[in-house]
């Protein structure tokens, strides 16, 4: 006997034309819990963004494979995955939920309001930078925009890019390492590092002079992958890489065991410094600066509040420039 779903499947029917009926007559719930399962990696994930339990979410997405005739993820016990189609319907959604976040926003300009989600995402561990002006604008923007909503979103970099690319979000805070020609890109500030050891390394109780080359070469180094520095390392040459880290806090739960050499943002782990818990190894020699910049991309269509935050942000920054050139 054939299911709901295979029979449904028999009927000639292109899912562009079944979404666009749907989102015709306003049914968009289920492409907004679709959307939200795929973003938060699964149905279990799903729930505490939904605020629905897992069987509501099982079902959902259940009726809305009916709708258009197609299977769009594996569940159960496989690994939660989209199918090919599952892939197209995601961008979709991500396209018509744009759409609709631009009516919200020109339904605001005609009554003088700001409408709407604005999505943006930054990278890990950057809270504690007294260079970063993002508390500030947030404070402005939401001063400027109390009926919208803010969605911030913590993820790596690379998910960040890939995020802009597809239309999850509106922009992103990261450090940029090359050039992005993808993206409209605008300067923040830079973000200090050096490279640390825990008191429990052999390097800890040393002065800085007593660090030689001889020393330097025989420790053990943590690549962090996704800051993998064209300088961090270039006054050593060659160097032992034992460890791999994806994150900051990971690079210090590394360093904190002893054993590894690694490079921390200076404000975040100033914390564990002032604990008497790590040091700074040759800090002249080894700090470095990188580059935070917002990126986003020019999609030719209008988003009012990406635009508010941008306008607040570039005001930020030009105050910092302003008190900078003051107190020089």
């Amino acid at each position: 006997m054939e299911s709901q779903l295979s029979q449904s499947a028999n009927v000639p029917k292109r899912a562009s034309d079944t979404a666009l009926s749907m989102a015709t007559a306003m049914d968009l719930k289920l492409f907004k819990v679709f959307k939200a399962v795929v973003e938060s990696g699964g149905f279990t994930a799903a729930q505490s963004e939904l605020n629905i339990g897992l069987a509501a979410i099982s079902k959902q997405i259940s009726d809305l494979e009916i709708r258009l005739g197609m299977r769009l993820c594996t569940r159960g016990r496989e690994k939660f995955g989209l199918t090919e189609q599952g892939k197209v319907i995601y961008q979709a959604s991500l396209d018509l939920f744009s759409a609709l976040d631009e009516f919200r926003g020109r339904l605001g300009n005609v009554r003088g309001e700001l409408l709407g989600d604005l999505n943006i995402a930054v990278i890990d561990n950057t809270c504690s930078d007294p260079n970063s002006p993002l508390v500030r604008v947030l404070q402005d923007w939401q001063a400027k925009a109390p009926k919208a909503r803010m969605r911030l979103s913590v993820a790596p970099l690379e998910e960040i890019e890939q995020g802009i690319l597809k239309g999850q979000f509106a922009a992103g805070i990261v450090p940029v390492y090359t050039d992005k020609h993808e993206f409209e890109v605008l300067s923040m500030y830079k973000e200090t590092s050096e490279l640390y050891c825990s008191c429990d390394h052999s390097f800890f109780n040393l002065n800085d002079d007593e660090i030689d080359d001889a020393k330097l070469s025989q420790a053990e180094y943590i690549e962090h992958v996704y800051a993998n520095h064209q300088d961090k390392f270039r006054p050593l040459g060659p160097r032992n890489i034992s460890a791999i880290a994806t994150q900051v806090e990971a690079v210090a739960m590394l360093v904190l065991t002893g054993r590894y050499l690694g490079h921390l943002p200076t404000h975040w782990a100033k914390h564990y410094v002032d604990r008497g818990q790590m040091r700074s190894v040759k800090p002249k020699r080894f700090r470095v600066t990188t580059p935070f910049k917002l990126l986003h991309k020019p999609t030719g269509r209008s988003n009012p509040l990406l635009d508010v935050f941008l306008e607040i942000l570039q005001q930020h920054l030009a105050n910092n420039v302003a008190i900078l050139a003051n107190g020089a």
